[in-house]
């Protein structure tokens, strides 16, 4: 397994950027939605430099997906630092219905002051970041109760900046997944790889899967024997091979067909029938 530094950074992420920039100075709060399996791989500092000097809330999504344990590790930390933090599962609906609430209470004191100087009811402004494939148009259509969004299972479907009315005192500014020009830590792009936040291929998949079954034996060395029978002292190449043979993965001439078997582990990972798995730990916090 060889370390990449990774450069993926398409035209429209730039006028993205450029976009947002103009825009937040118009919210009243920002919700920035991470991958609860990778909360500091998926905290765009990008984003976070544009945004910092604005009220924002850390939506950590995907949380059943996740290592509850490593969660609420990463939670504490972020509210150790001033954030406010709400742990959602947006497919599900799970603790969605708590953001609009949790918003009004960051922003009471502003409310307040603006009523004290006779200024008319409004409705809230939020805009909503995160990078590709993090749940952003799945969370929108939950909130608005509508398919307002299109929504898939692989990075870069929204392209453009829409409003979504939530109701007549909460409006919501989509803005398409944006990650930053390249990541300088590997181990970053592995994370996002393995979870399906830049698109398959970027990387190469004997690299993305020599990375995460070594992270799995690492850190949940039994999920990986429940689900196919790995011990923990097996290396790489017989870690494919276990798998390939319980799954039946061989070409004419019994050779192993690892593209079949790369997918297989990804899909189990993303699918969660490994459990709930977090790939960041808390010795990576950092803002």
């Amino acid at each position: 397994m060889t370390e990449k530094q990774i450069q993926w950074f398409p035209g429209h992420m730039f006028k993205s950027l450029r976009e947002i920039k103009e825009k937040v100075k118009l919210m009243d709060i920002v919700f920035i939605l991470l991958d609860a399996r990778l909360p500091f791989s998926s905290m765009n500092p990008e984003l976070h430099k544009i945004i910092s000097h604005k009220p924002m809330m850390l939506l950590f999504n995907k949380m059943d997906l996740a290592d509850d344990k490593i969660t609420n590790t990463f939670i504490k930390h972020y509210q150790s630092e001033g954030y406010h933090t709400l742990k959602i599962d947006a497919a599900s609906g799970k603790n969605v219905n708590k953001i609009k609430p949790f918003a009004e209470t960051i922003l009471k004191e502003k409310l307040d002051r603006e009523k004290a100087k006779g200024l008319k009811p409004r409705a809230l402004r939020c805009m909503i970041l995160g990078i590709p494939n993090v749940g952003k148009s799945t969370l929108i259509n939950k909130l608005s109760k509508s398919s307002a969004t299109k929504t898939a299972n692989t990075p870069g479907v929204t392209k453009t900046q829409q409003w979504i009315k939530l109701g007549d005192d909460f409006e919501l500014l989509d803005t398409p997944g944006v990650l930053w020009p390249k990541f300088d830590d590997a181990k970053v792009g592995y994370h996002l790889a393995i979870t399906g936040a830049i698109k398959d291929k970027i990387l190469p998949e004997d690299d993305v899967v020599h990375y995460a079954l070594d992270y799995l034996q690492t850190h949940y060395p039994n999920r990986l024997d429940l689900r196919y029978g790995i011990r923990k002292d097996m290396d790489y190449l017989t870690m494919l091979q276990t798998i390939g043979s319980l799954r039946g993965c061989l070409l004419k001439g019994g050779e192993f067909d690892y593209p079949r078997i790369y997918q297989i582990v990804l899909s189990d990972i993303r699918n969660h029938h490994l459990g709930g798995l977090s790939f960041d730990r808390p010795y990576d916090v950092s803002v």
